[in-house]
This record gives structure tokens, C-alpha cells and sequence, in this order.
């Protein structure tokens, strides 16, 4: 550059101030927009099938879509190729009937080929990691026991998953277990396996938490995103899980704060709704809505 050029171009800076460097120096976010298909309760009198669905998620502007391994293979497949949404991410259906952390030999099986079955159904699709919930404390079954049970379980499905090339991503959930993110990261690392990473939720941890603070720490763990709002005001006044009852941008998860902390970690991938639905619209005047939000976390 010239050295005119290069004068030129630092007083055109410098007259921005210093708001106006901070922009110019704001990455641009390539983050793609998902949706978790059990969000979408559609009237039961209206029934649409799961390519009508597809349909208007595809409509409202949403690049990929979140579905069940109990699911139909073939009909989500046909739906995918029909509308062209990605699937990036595929939940196990049986971690809550079927917990791995479960004392019952027989339930543990079942919730493992469940596990197995997602890694399937995730490599057909042509997703890159399934969402599983490893387990669950409560009076019948002790934190130390689910520990052990969970990684042991875990474990048996590693070797299918780094075959797949398919991520078994844990998700924090209300689970009364993994509660910290510096456990969530040892966690992880003790299985010594890139197979094994994490789909964070933004909204379940805002209760206990701040989200940016488990980004930071679990890093390059991270696989996915669930976007989710949370309000404390509202867990305040009308107990815990009314803190999910609000829109996005109007509960505590400080989104600029949480984008910030994903750039600073090199995460750039999808954010997929796990969103309250606001009930006086209609599914594509709601989902339009939602696509519109996200497009404004991206940007914040």
C-alpha cells in the first residue's frame, strides 16, 4: 500500500472511533439456521406430513433440520432430497425411557442400541454427530454410579461412531448430572476420542449459569448449538421451568455475549431452535419469525 493510501485509509478509521473499528473489525458469521423437528407441534387437526413440514421450514428461510432417530428413515430421506435441507444433527430417541445411567442391565442395552440405531440413521442422512443425554441422576440412581454407568455405555458405541465418522455429542440438559462446565469438559476428554463431543444448549444453563462461560471452557468440544431463551424473571416469579416460556431476546441469554464467546473458539457451525413456540401465530408466520431472530443472533 502506498503510503498516501495507507494515510488515507487510517483517517477514514480513525473518524469512525472507536465503535466504528470495533465493527470493521467484527468477523462475518457463516452460522447456518436449523430447527429440531419436535418443536414443530402442529395443530392435531390440521395434520401435515413430515415433507409438508420440511416444506415449511425450507419456506421460512431454515438451511437444515433436527430430527429423531425414531423417525422413518425413508420418509425423512425423501423429504430431505424433496426440499433440500441439510440434516446436521440426529437426537436418540431412547435416552430418556432407556437411560444408559439406568441400574437395569436389560434397560441399558436397549438405550445403547438406540444410541448405535442414531448413529446409523446420523450416517444416512448425512449428519455429522447425533445428540444423546447421557444419563440421569435421581433418588434410585447416584451420581457416582451414573458417571461410571454413562462412560461405560458410551463407550461400547465409540468404535461405531469413529467408524461413521459421526460425533456422539453429549447435551446438557436438566438431568441433575455433568451440572459444571469444567466437568462437561473432563467429561468428554476422558473418552480420548474425537468421536465423543458436545451439543450445547444455550437456554439450560442460564438457570444455574452463564452461557459464554461454558462455551469458553468446553471450546472446541462444541459440534452444536441449541439456540433456546430463558428468563430468570419469569423462573422467579412462576417457578423453574416457566424461564423457558419467553421469546428469544427477551430472557437472559445475552446473545451477543454468547456469539462472542463461540467466535473466540472457532465455532462457526449450525444453531438449530430449540425455541418455545409463541402461540398466536400461525406455524409459518411463527417459524418466519424465528428465522428472522436467529438471522439477528448471527448478526449481533
Amino acid at each position: 500500500m502506498k503510503r498516501r493510501d495507507f494515510l488515507t485509509s487510517s483517517a477514514a478509521l480513525a473518524a469512525l472511533g472507536p465503535l466504528g473499528l470495533r465493527a470493521a473489525e467484527k468477523p462475518r458469521r457463516t452460522n447456518q439456521k436449523g430447527f429440531m423437528f419436535g418443536t414443530l407441534r402442529v395443530d392435531p387437526k390440521n395434520k401435515t406430513t413430515v415433507l409438508e413440514r420440511f416444506q415449511l421450514l425450507r419456506n421460512a428461510g431454515f438451511a437444515g433440520v433436527e430430527v429423531s432417530s425414531a423417525m422413518n428413515q425413508q420418509e425423512i430421506l425423501a423429504a430431505r432430497d424433496a426440499t433440500g435441507l441439510q440434516i446436521p444433527s440426529v437426537v436418540i430417541a431412547t435416552h430418556w425411557s432407556h437411560p444408559l445411567t439406568s441400574p437395569n442391565p436389560t434397560m441399558r442395552e436397549t438405550g445403547l442400541e438406540g444410541l448405535k440405531q442414531g448413529l446409523r440413521d446420523a450416517k444416512a442422512y448425512g449428519a455429522s454427530s447425533v445428540l444423546l443425554v447421557p444419563g440421569i441422576v435421581n433418588k434410585d440412581i447416584s451420581y457416582p454410579d451414573a458417571y461410571t454407568r454413562s462412560i461405560a455405555e458410551i463407550k461400547k458405541a465409540v468404535p461405531l461412531a469413529e467408524s461413521l465418522g459421526v460425533a456422539i455429542a453429549i447435551e446438557n440438559v436438566w438431568n441433575k448430572f455433568l451440572l459444571s462446565p469444567l466437568e462437561a469438559r473432563d467429561y468428554v476428554d476422558s473418552f480420548k476420542s474425537p468421536a465423543v463431543k458436545w451439543h450445547f444448549d444455550v437456554g439450560n444453563v442460564i438457570d444455574s449459569g452463564w452461557p459464554d462461560q461454558w462455551v469458553r471452557t468446553l471450546g472446541v468440544r462444541i459440534v452444536k448449538i441449541h439456540v433456546k431463551e430463558y428468563s430468570r424473571k419469569l423462573r422467579d416469579e412462576k417457578g423453574p421451568y416457566a424461564g423457558f416460556r419467553t421469546e428469544l431476546f427477551t430472557g437472559d441469554s445475552d446473545w451477543p455475549a454468547v456469539m462472542t464467546a463461540l467466535d473466540s473458539v472457532g465455532y462457526s457451525g449450525w444453531l438449530i431452535s430449540e425455541q418455545y413456540r409463541t402461540p398466536d401465530l400461525t406455524d409459518a408466520d411463527w417459524l418466519a419469525r424465528l428465522s428472522a431472530q436467529l438471522d439477528k443472533i448471527i448478526a449481533s
